[in-house]
């Protein structure tokens, strides 16, 4: 599953961006919300996403990058996320929020860092619906991808089973996305390698053949 990173986006034309995203049928919308308090960097928030809602009808993952998730959890439900990830290094003990989410009929996430351990993440796994891995440092867009998180998308495949959703978010494109799909992830966060291309379609099925290619070759 290819998911278009909106950090990426035109913000100038979000209804032409969800046009073309819906056009290339990209199944996951993925919302990075930053506060400028837990990584350094702002960018939208709740309001943004609500008025996105209102032009397309593709799920939606808002990724809190944000150091009082459960403040603003409310927000972000009355907007129309489909999937809420929060990070453990915001909530040390997400066990009671990823339940809340849950509860809420939502996709209840956790995102970990490049410097923390899946280790310090593996309590919470039964909470969770999907596990984001970071493969960059969060906060910008345009990053190189961290190969050594690979090892950490193979231990939540292991400790999680079939049923938990992995998802990676960071320098993912053509000459990388296939290392992270043998690792075990299901959810590709794409940002340069879909925005910066001129046909959204045929930039998601170039990702989408660089995995095909990886497990023919194999």
């Amino acid at each position: 599953m290819i998911a278009p990173s909106m950090l990426k986006c035109d913000f100038g034309n979000l209804q032409h961006e969800a046009e073309r995203i819906d056009a290339a049928g990209l199944p996951l919308y993925h919302l990075d919300v930053m506060d400028g308090h837990f990584v350094p960097n702002l960018s939208y928030g709740a309001m943004v996403i609500a008025g996105l809602r209102e032009r397309t009808g593709v799920p939606f993952d808002a990724h809190l990058m944000i150091s009082d998730p459960a403040a603003f959890l409310e927000d972000y439900i009355k907007a129309g996320c489909e999937a809420i990830t929060f990070h453990i290094e915001a909530v040390p003990d997400p066990s009671e929020l990823l339940k809340e989410i849950r509860n809420r009929d939502i996709v209840s996430g956790l995102a970990i860092n490049p410097e923390t351990s899946f280790e310090q993440a593996a309590p919470y796994v039964e909470y969770c619906d999907l596990l984001l891995v970071m493969s960059v440092r969060p906060g910008f867009g345009g990053q190189k991808f961290m190969p050594e998180v690979l090892p950490k998308i193979t231990a939540a495949r292991e400790a999680g089973g079939p049923d938990l959703l992995i998802s990676v978010d960071g320098g993912v494109a053509e000459p990388t996305i296939a290392r992270c799909a043998a690792a075990g992830a299901d959810i590709f966060v794409a940002g340069s390698s879909i925005f910066d291309h001129s046909d959204y379609e045929t930039a998601g099925k170039r990702l989408v053949d660089a995995i095909a290619q990886s497990t023919e070759a194999a």
